[in-house]
């Protein structure tokens, strides 16, 4: 009688049937893959969806238990694959974090200014300023701004070691440390300004360091003023004239930056002023976005004066 043996299942065979098996902590990564893009998705929906007057909401909870669900649902389906670019995803965290490059810092933070910048406001205001006309007075406007001057200079130094000198050391945040410093000149500059006219009939034009003689003039000095002390850190400024207004900006970025600053403002350099309110920017032609400076705002991004925009005027060089 012939004896025979069951066959052995190969190394491949043995590591498919492990990988096929359930395991606990898979359910856990997928719940919270899940819980990370049901967030997002459900800021979206819920600022597109009308507002109800229950006193429990209930269209928003189901609405959330039927988004995370359906994430869940799907990535069950493709787990196998999710496990391993899971893996892979952190060792090139870990390889940039120890490196200085993105890391896992720079993930969590980015998420956490984007929930921010979604939760507050969604569509936040794109201006884009088209068929401009000459800005007025824009050489005298130009030579006025005197940012290598070292009055202006050392002015604008002297602000940044005033204020938010260790907000710029923020970890995740080192790449917008002009950004901060031009922020602590507008501070210095709008707790010290005061609003005066020209004379009757003749539109002045004072230099920025005229200006820092008594912080006093009307909107053109302080838009030079702060374009100055802007371009004295390294910053981008640009002037824009409106109707009966000419107010600064500064360049931040892309939409990306947008929502780091916004966070920072908020969160972090101006809290008090900022709270409950909107950021206010343009974006250009290309996409770029402007903060405003004007004096009329309380912090960086403060409410527009004026919307009708007849010119502007960019000091990149």
């Amino acid at each position: 009688m012939t004896m025979t043996t069951p066959s052995t299942p190969n190394m491949y065979e043995k590591f498919k049937s492990k990988l096929s098996l359930p395991k606990p902590w898979d359910a856990v990564v997928i719940f919270i893959l899940s819980i990370l893009l049901t967030i997002p998705s459900f800021i979206i929906a819920h600022h597109n969806l009308l507002e109800t007057q229950w006193m429990i909401p209930w269209d928003r909870i189901t609405l959330f238990i039927l988004i995370l669900f359906s994430y869940y649902l799907v990535l069950r389906k493709i787990k196998k694959y999710i496990i391993v670019g899971i893996f892979a995803y952190g060792l090139i965290l870990t390889y940039g974090t120890f490196l200085g490059n993105y890391g896992f810092y720079r993930v969590y933070d980015d998420y956490r200014s984007m929930m921010y910048t979604m939760g507050d406001n969604p569509y936040p205001q794109d201006i884009i300023i088209d068929k401009l006309l000459p800005f007025p007075n824009k050489y005298k406007v130009i030579k006025a701004i005197n940012y290598s001057n070292p009055k202006v200079r050392n002015f604008a130094l002297w602000a940044t070691t005033k204020h938010f000198r260790n907000e710029v050391r923020l970890k995740g945040y080192q790449e917008y440390r002009t950004i901060i410093q031009c922020f602590a000149v507008f501070k210095e500059v709008k707790s010290r300004w005061n609003y005066v006219n020209d004379p009757l009939g003749n539109n002045y034009i004072a230099s920025a360091t005229e200006s820092l003689q008594h912080f006093s003039g009307d909107c053109d000095d302080h838009a030079i003023l702060m374009a100055a002390g802007v371009k004295a850190v390294g910053g981008i400024p640009r002037l824009i004239h409106t109707d009966a207004h000419i107010y600064p900006e500064m360049y931040i970025g892309t939409k990306r930056d947008l929502e780091n600053i916004t966070y920072l403002i908020r969160k972090v350099l101006f809290v008090q002023e900022s709270k409950g309110k909107q950021i206010h920017y343009h974006l250009d032609e290309r996409g770029h976005i402007w903060l405003n400076l004007d004096y009329t705002g309380t912090y960086p991004g403060g409410k527009f004066m004026s919307e009708s925009i007849l010119g502007q005027l960019t000091l990149s060089d």
